[in-house]
This record gives structure tokens, sequence and C-alpha cells, in this order.
């Protein structure tokens, strides 16, 4: 298996989860909180796509889906445009109310553009550096390993709400 092929299957794995956690789940469920401080499916699947969307336009060099094909207009969020969700309060999560539709739209989107972004990326090019703030340097394939696993984490985490959203 080549580069290009192993990290597909890793976003493909993150859209799966996506996928599975909003299918048939009602409004209700993806604003349920575990506890007044908890983060709620919606906000997980958003912030998990956000990442996914500014990071790897970030190293491809592309704007973001979020901005280029009118997402932010369509969630209508109360955050500057290029909010992630990174250090949102509790009252800030509450803030993403989206339907599943919509959430799973915008992750395909941003599904489609990274997997066309990694497909095209040839085997010396995960070892560019894309980042010289930190030391050692950030290389693309790090920077793609480190979305993986943020995105793979929350992911899990919505899967266990909606569970706990299920049993209650």
């Amino acid at each position: 298996m080549d580069h290009s092929a192993l990290l597909t299957d890793a976003f493909d794995r993150i859209q799966e989860t996506v996928h599975s956690v909003l299918a048939d789940l009602p409004a209700d469920g993806l604003t349920f909180r575990v506890d007044a401080n908890a983060n709620t499916i919606a906000w997980l699947v958003w912030h998990l796509t956000r990442v996914q969307d500014d990071h790897v336009a970030g190293v491809a060099g592309t704007e973001q889906v979020w901005t280029s094909g009118g997402w932010v207009e369509r969630f209508g969020l109360p955050f500057p445009v290029a909010a992630i969700g990174y250090g949102h309060s509790a009252d800030e999560v509450a803030r993403v109310q989206s339907g599943a539709g919509l959430l799973r739209e915008y992750h395909d989107a941003v599904h489609d553009r990274t997997v066309d972004y990694v497909q095209s990326i040839g085997a010396d090019g995960l070892d560019r550096i894309v980042d010289e703030n930190w030391d050692p340097p950030v290389t693309l394939g790090v920077r793609l390993v480190s979305v993986v696993s943020d995105d793979l984490q929350h992911a899990g985490q919505a899967a266990f709400v909606r569970g706990i959203y299920e049993r209650r």
C-alpha cells in the first residue's frame, strides 16, 4: 500500500464514523450533553471537520472549503470566520446548532478535498516542512497524521456521546 492509499483509508475511516454517528440521529441527539460542560455531537463533528478543513487547506495552499463552498454562510454560526472550535467554552459549544444533513454534507465536501489532496502528494512530499514553529519542525506527513489522530478522537467521542444519548 502506498502512502496516498494509506492516508485515504485513514480519512475514509473518519468519514465512516461521522456518517455512523449522524445516521438517523434526532435533533435533540445532536445537542445532547452528558453534563453542562460537555461537548455535543453537533459541535464535535463541526469541530473535527473544521480542523481537517483548516489544516489540509493550510498545507495544500488552498482556500478552506468552509469559505470557498459557502459553508460559513450556510451554518450561520456566531463565530469569526476562521474559528475552528479550539478553546471554545461550554456556551460556544452550545451555539453549534446544525442539522445532521448539513454537518454530513460539509464533512463530505472537506473529505473529498482532503482525499484529492493526499492523492496528489508524491512520496517525497511527506518530508516537506510545513511548520517551523516547533522543534523539530513539522513535516507534511506529521501534520496529516496529527489531523487523522485528532479527528478520530473527536469522532470516537461523538460515537460515545451518541451511545449515552441512546441509553438514557
